[in-house]
């Protein structure tokens, strides 16, 4: 997950490749609860890892559930209906998917015993998002439902009662379906001696998602009756018995960024999605129909879909999405790719989730260059040629993020390759936490198009803990050359060849498996991290790197760092030859004095006595023997900025660099 103010994403091609999904969402939160309100012990295989589980398996250990994770097994010892604490204060951040139904589930428990009082709250925006349809529900049974801020909003407490239900429990269901899943979810814990009977006011929305709910009750015990979508019947002596393990489906919602990925840029092969396909009981499962519609070749199997593009451009589609409402979201910016204006109709529930995302959606793809127009149930969106680089807007909503990612593929449309700034991407771990890692796993960019700031410079000048503290800062990756040569170095003196051996070593660098992970290096899988740092293997370094054939042999490995979205090289030639068409360049530079003073202070913490006199000496010398090398001698490329560090603290020198990439950005005022 990517932990950073923003992410810039570069322009994008081609797709292909496989890509496993995380477990649903939806899914995840309603057997977390059933498993907890059950008796005896629910394995869950794949739960979704993510904010929205976190908060719900919190809350459930709180209320008495034990609960074990081990790799992919989620062990959840349930409390039968009856918590183990009769007063508990439970955060749920701004997950409504547990919210809502732990609300109904312990307001109803909160009847069930003496002095119980249960109160709920999350974070501001989760006190936004309406309640009350669900809150006058539980009131009309009789239950002491507090709003602890603004009526018909979160934080709530639930303060017991006596429950009446001789009358059919009346919810709305035009303003989020998930208030019914939590009558649903939360009534067999009252039908012990008689039949309950929910009655849904108006026209229900989001129908697919009472499936689920349906589903996973029967799959639990509980064999609810429904006369159409207006009445819902919960048998006399329902009572919830763990099925034993439960497999959680992948994520429909999530899937729908990469079926539109296969759809826009499956050009010469397809994009393959695991962990949903035609037996999916998901509603989202329909964008497929979608995206269908619009062009996609879909090759559907039992738990998989295998996509690619047909149509180009995408064909415009005119459609009510009140079965998708989630995954709808992906179908706004693929209108981006269209041949003509795409309108979304029956998209109400958009306006009460994570955000506004009628309005949000709007405002973001006007930054990009789209005619949009809103309305209170519908979004029309026209088609785009050109498109400008957009600092995006995520509204701390996973959905905005994912989907406008989608805008980076403007080049397949012959438009100007520009970037696209994504404002907090780690508001993704609400359901996708890997979403941007697996978006880069399966795309391609052009070459060129992928941004690379080099750091050169001498010997213990700081060039790769600078690197380190740059790239973490953009989220891109490094490659340490210095590191690269010392691992030749050290792979050579493991395996007996001599520095001088020139040919040897060339035959040890082409064989080497390397990784850099920040500034740890794996050597075949080892980290040989600290091996890098001693003195022997430097001057080794030294030594090999000035052979023409061993930099000839590393050529090709060092430019194939350049990876998406960025890299960050520093090494001794990195914007001279390696990469000289960078955008940024960095000639880092301190005296020899300020390094053999660092140097030395490295080697005494580690109790390794050390001479000042002789590192600077070594250090002078070092200098000396890299720039007069033959082949990419120690330079500053011709446009490179220095930055003299001999004073400077790394923290001071990584923001130099930041601003100094800022700067050659076309966001402006807009970068976040």
């Amino acid at each position: 997950m990517y932990d950073i103010p923003h992410l810039d994403l570069p322009p994008l091609g081609a797709a292909a490749g496989t890509v496993r999904l995380p477990g649903s969402k939806s899914i995840s939160n309603r057997l977390l609860l059933l498993a907890g309100l059950s008796q005896g012990r629910t394995t869950l295989v794949d739960l979704l890892d993510s904010d929205d589980t976190r908060v719900m398996l919190a809350a459930l250990r709180t209320l008495g559930c034990t609960i074990e994770q081990i790799g992919r097994l989620t062990h959840i010892d349930g409390f039968a209906g009856q918590p183990a604490v009769a007063e508990a204060e439970l955060f749920l951040g701004n997950a409504g998917t547990a919210m809502r139904p732990l609300t109904a589930a312990l307001a109803v428990l909160s009847t069930q015993g003496s002095g119980r009082r249960y109160t709920l709250k999350g974070v501001p925006r989760m006190h936004e998002r309406p309640i009350g349809d669900l809150v006058d529900a539980l009131r009309g049974l009789g239950v002491t439902v507090d709003c602890l801020a603004n009526e018909g909003y979160p934080p709530l407490c639930l303060a017991g009662g006596t429950l009446d239900l001789n009358a059919p429990v009346k919810v709305r269901g035009d303003v989020s379906s998930q208030f019914l899943t939590a009558l649903l979810l939360a009534l067999p814990l009252a039908a012990e001696r008689a039949d309950v009977v929910i009655e849904v006011v108006g026209e229900l929305i989001s129908k697919p998602y009472i499936e689920i709910t349906l589903n996973l009750l029967e799959r639990f015990g509980i064999a609810v009756r429904r006369d159409g979508w207006a009445r819902f019947t919960i048998p006399a002596g329902s009572r919830y018995v763990t099925p034993g393990e439960v497999h959680v489906e992948g994520d429909a919602s999530s899937a729908s960024y990469f079926i539109a990925l296969g759809t826009l840029a499956g050009v010469d092969a397809p994009v393959r999605i695991e962990g949903v396909g035609s037996a999916s009981i998901q509603g989202d499962i329909r964008f497929v129909e979608a995206a269908e519609a619009m062009g996609a070749v879909v090759r559907a199997e039992p738990n998989a879909l295998e996509v690619r593009r047909g149509a180009w451009p995408l064909r415009a589609i005119d459609m009510d999405c009140n079965a998708i409402p989630d995954a709808a979201m992906t179908l706004a910016v693929m209108a981006l790719y269209a041949d003509g204006p795409c309108t979304l109709r029956n998209i109400a529930s958009w306006r009460v989730k994570e955000t506004d995302r009628i309005a949000a959606m709007a405002a973001e793809l006007r930054k990009v260059g789209a005619q949009v127009e809103e309305g209170a149930d519908f979004i029309r969106v026209w088609p785009l040629d050109v498109f400008q680089p957009a600092s995006i807007h995520t509204y701390d909503d996973h959905r905005m993020a994912m989907c406008l990612s989608l805008a980076a593929f403007h080049p397949l449309k012959g438009a100007t390759p520009v970037p696209t700034r994504i404002l907090d991407p780690k508001c993704v771990a609400k359901t996708f936490p890997d979403y941007f890692e697996t978006l880069f796993s399966v795309v391609a960019a052009e070459p060129a198009h992928i941004p690379v700031i080099t750091i050169d410079g001498p010997t213990a000048s700081g060039k790769g803990t600078l690197a380190a503290g740059v790239a973490a800062r953009l989220g891109y990756h490094t490659l340490d050359s210095g590191s690269l040569y010392r691992v030749t170095a050290l792979a050579a003196r493991s395996a007996g060849v001599a520095p001088e051996d020139e040919a040897g070593v060339v035959a040890i660098a082409r064989a080497m498996k390397l990784q850099f992970a920040g500034v740890v290096v794996l050597l075949d899988g080892v980290d040989v991290s600290e091996q890098l740092r001693e003195e022997q293997i430097g001057a080794m370094a030294s030594q090999v790197a000035a052979h023409p054939a061993v930099r000839a042999a590393l050529f090709d490995l060092q430019c194939a760092f350049r990876q998406l979205p960025g890299l960050v090289a520093d090494g001794r030639d990195m914007g001279t030859v390696i990469f000289p068409v960078a955008p940024l360049k960095v000639f880092l530079t301190a005296t020899a004095a300020a390094r053999a003073e660092r140097r030395h202070k490295q080697l005494i913490s580690k109790g390794i006595p050390a001479s000042l006199a002789d590192l600077r000496a070594d250090l002078e010398a070092r200098d000396a023997r890299d720039r007069g090398r033959s082949t990419a001698p120690l330079k500053p490329a011709e446009d490179a900025l220095s930055l003299d560090n001999s004073l400077v603290g790394i923290d001071a020198s990584v923001q130099q660099v930041v601003d100094w990439w800022e700067a050659r950005l076309p966001f402006g005022a807009l970068a976040g």
